[in-house]
């Protein structure tokens, strides 16, 4: 399974995805159900550190040496190194029964979902919990958007390093959730216009 090793992150600074994803986010989220959270692909924690700025009890893994090395700078106790295809986690984290899973722009880079999403389920498992993903949006009408104006070479950029290498809909991210033994509660568009968004945002709750 493909994970952000390669990525490089070099400030704290947000990427622009939080200027249309974080609210959206945000809304699916209160501190009843969500109680311990942890974010799956966490980068360099700037999510994380915002939910701990808000109350929120929050953690992240990610793969990207650099990315953690960044979030420990101010939260040492709240980001560990992992890579996501060991489908397990981290030693000093075990022990806490998270409630919800996040994972923002992670699952479009990964060659076997399914794994990804056994790793979901093993986290969720004990707490019986919810699964938050976030990925770039893809349906009918942006598809042919993008046809119509001979963007699917820019779009899909192949050559490009770390590049997406799935592009989910709001119905093929569906069927993996229930596939994977998730029942799909909610469904946000993300950025631009309805049908044309940037990116969704589905929360599903383990079976």
């Amino acid at each position: 399974m493909s994970t952000y090793k390669d990525h490089q992150f070099h400030s704290e600074k947000p990427s622009h995805l939080w200027n249309y994803i974080q609210q959206p986010l945000l809304s699916l989220l209160n501190k009843d159900n969500n109680s311990c959270i942890l974010d799956l692909g966490c980068g360099n924690g700037y999510f994380v550190k915002h939910l701990l700025s808000l109350g929120f009890n929050a953690y992240g893994i990610d793969a990207s040496t650099q990315g953690i090395a960044i979030a420990k700078k101010t939260h040492p106790d709240n980001f560990y190194l992992q890579d996501l295809s060991e489908n397990n986690l981290p030693e000093e984290i075990r022990h806490l029964k998270f409630d919800t899973v996040i994972s923002t722009e992670v699952i479009e880079h990964l060659y076997n979902p399914f794994t990804f999403m056994d790793l979901c389920k093993d986290v969720l498992r004990e707490s019986k919990g919810e699964l938050i993903i976030s990925t770039p949006y893809h349906g009918y009408l942006k598809n042919l958007v993008l046809s119509i104006f001979n963007k699917w070479d820019i779009h899909t950029n192949p050559v490009a390093v770390g590049a997406h290498i799935k592009f989910w809909s709001q119905d093929t991210l569906g069927r993996l959730l229930t596939q994977s033994g998730f029942t799909v509660t909610d469904f946000v568009g993300c950025g631009r216009y309805p049908y044309l968004w940037k990116s969704m945002i589905m929360k599903a709750k383990i079976n």
